[in-house]
């Protein structure tokens, strides 16, 4: 068997999910190849030889030197299919006996996986230009999606939970703002002087002449009772000719002839 110079080829970084002292399987992802079978195709292909007949001494050293050169000695599928390939190496270079007719081919069952890999590239490699097609046809839409609300579900919260999220609310409360309220004595009779001085100088007045505009509320308030008192004893009459307007004070004529 002649010597076949392999090429060095660039280190392709490889990603593994887990390390390889964990329990979970060691999964490796190449830009380039998706597994043996696609690295086998790819040699198979730059080779330019059939699958159906392979030579497979060539094949099985550009395998070894390829996944040596991307840093594949962990990844189990690989280091599978490199024993699947020098076992088969081995299988040529024993001595045939018989006739060749009756000699089974320890290449067969790898062109058939082979062959049904490629069928199954050119399936997704026809999808994926039809998919890259549609991507430049075809512009990307955008549907705002509707909010969905939650669905209601029973409270379910213990006593304890329930005080300590009521302490957490008034943790958070601001303290109340405490008005201090001085009393103030109404005067009413001041007010009554002052009514029946208005009433002096006129026989009617209203209410803003007996209130002054800046008055206080104990001083508004002083002046309703006092126009009260006036009016149950008789010294003077009230209207008001509608709801909010303003109210007619008028000296009681009856009052004045007695």
């Amino acid at each position: 068997m002649s010597a076949v110079a392999i090429e060095p080829m660039p280190s392709v970084p490889f990603t593994a999910e887990a390390e390889p002292n964990d329990e979970s399987p060691f999964v490796v992802e190449l830009d380039q190849f998706s597994g043996p079978l696609d690295l086998l195709l790819t040699l198979i292909r730059e080779e330019q030889v059939e699958i159906t007949d392979i030579p497979i001494a060539r094949i099985c050293e550009q395998f070894l030197a390829r996944i040596h050169t991307l840093g594949l000695g962990q990844a189990a599928d690989y280091l599978e299919m490199a024993a699947r390939l020098l076992r088969i190496k081995v299988q040529m270079l024993l001595p045939r006996h018989g006739d060749d007719d009756a000699w089974d081919d320890p290449r067969a069952e790898l062109v058939r996986r082979l062959l049904e890999y490629q069928q199954v590239r050119e399936v997704v490699d026809v999808l994926e230009h039809r998919g890259e097609e549609r991507r430049r046809r075809f512009a990307r839409g955008y549907l705002v999606a509707e909010p969905v609300a939650p669905p209601a579900s029973p409270l379910s919260l213990s006593l304890p939970e329930l005080l300590a999220a009521v302490d957490r609310v008034l943790r958070l409360l601001r303290e109340p703002d405490v008005h201090d309220i001085v009393p103030r004595a109404l005067d009413v009779e001041g007010a009554i002087a002052t009514i029946r001085a208005v009433l002096a100088l006129r026989a009617s007045a209203r209410w803003r002449d007996v209130v002054a505009l800046d008055a206080e509320p104990w001083e508004v308030l002083s002046a309703l009772l006092g126009l009260l008192e006036l009016a149950r004893r008789g010294e003077l009459r009230l209207r008001q000719p509608r709801p909010f307007a303003d109210v007619e004070i008028s000296r009681d004529a009856a009052s004045e002839a007695a």
